[in-house]
């Protein structure tokens, strides 16, 4: 028999009685949203860092050096691949990773507080600019930090331990009332 694990999403179970109106911190995981891998060859780093970050619709968020988490609140995944295939102009190695990964956003007034209980990583605004990314652990989970707004961050992180940050964060926040529920 043969099934298809990706007809629904990692955290539906989990997100089935969310609250209506959120709190003031609160946790958006998205639904399908469109990323791509982008590895750059050695010699054309720079040149498909400067393609892609002109590109207004697309956020790049750091994973390693030449390398890059591309997403698109727009693109379908085959089209943010050919996208950026055409952006790179063969200098680089593009992988959708629009099924195996989810989009957690976290937002608020506390959020820094929220993470400060998970995550080694120096949070204050002057350190950890608007725009910036970093791979770092949210406890024993791998994840792709992004700070996108504020007090917003953006958390990316593989679908298997999807469940298993979700639980993490909802207890991290439990003393500032963090609501979750999926985004629009």
């Amino acid at each position: 028999m043969v099934r298809d694990y990706n007809n629904r999403h990692a955290l539906e179970q989990k997100l089935r009685s969310a609250p209506v109106a959120p709190a003031a911190d609160h946790l958006m995981v998205g639904h399908w949203r469109t990323m791509a891998l982008v590895l750059a060859r050695a010699d054309r780093e720079e040149a498909v860092r400067r393609a892609i970050a002109s590109q207004p619709d697309l956020s790049m968020r750091f994973a390693a050096p030449g390398e890059w988490l591309v997403v698109s609140e727009v693109e379908a995944p085959s089209g943010l691949v050919r996208r950026l295939e055409e952006l790179c102009d063969g200098g680089a190695y593009v992988v959708d990773q629009s099924d195996g990964r989810v989009v957690f956003r976290i937002t608020g007034p506390n959020v820094r507080s929220i993470l400060a209980k998970g995550i080694g990583l120096d949070l204050h605004p002057a350190t950890f600019t608007l725009g910036g990314s970093a791979n770092v652990l949210c406890g024993h989970v791998p994840v792709n930090l992004a700070r996108t707004d504020e007090d917003t961050f953006e958390l990316i992180v593989p679908r298997s331990y999807a469940e298993s940050l979700f639980d993490d964060l909802m207890r991290m926040g439990l003393a500032f009332d963090l609501t979750a529920a999926f985004s629009d």
